[in-house]
């Protein structure tokens, strides 16, 4: 039974293959948003204003290979680092699967198809407002990417 399950319900993220690890990602592109956190409280705020390799409508990073070199602050998940990360939306694959938890329908690896993040209304596509015309973040504060795009399926 354990081999008819997909690899993210019988593999540990840590033993998940390259290819594995990177196909979790959905293409929401909610990670790719810039957050703000108070020095004080250490209170976070989400915002829409996307990346600057952020492509606003296909969800995907532009120079994902490189995008280090163009912003070094990037942040490159890992099973390890993602123990530490607080900011990954509650529908984020890899947040899901360390929690044990299943993906929704909408997920690629689920629907066989990747517009389903974006049908569902799960990514920023229309929503994200370019690095570039923000001006100030605080301008352009949200709650939504860090909620669920709607009720989360049972057992989430």
């Amino acid at each position: 039974m354990g081999a008819d399950l997909p690899f993210w319900k019988r593999k540990t993220l840590g033993a998940m293959t390259r290819a594995e690890w990177e196909s979790l990602c959905d293409g929401c592109g909610r990670c790719c948003l810039h957050k703000l956190r108070d020095e004080d409280t250490e209170e976070l705020a989400f915002t829409a204003v996307a990346c600057r390799l952020l492509d606003t409508e296909s969800c995907r990073c532009r120079d994902y290979a490189n995008r280090r070199d163009h912003v070094p602050d990037c942040v490159r998940l890992t099973p390890k680092r993602l123990a530490q990360i607080d900011w990954l939306p509650p529908s984020c694959a890899y947040r899901l699967v360390a929690e044990g938890k299943d993906l929704p329908d909408w997920h690629p690896l689920v629907s066989g198809r990747a517009e389903t993040v974006h049908e569902s209304g799960a990514s920023v596509r229309g929503r994200a407002v370019p690095e570039r015309q923000a001006r100030d973040l605080e301008d352009h504060v949200v709650h939504w990417p860090g909620e669920w795009p709607f009720p989360p399926p049972e057992g989430n």
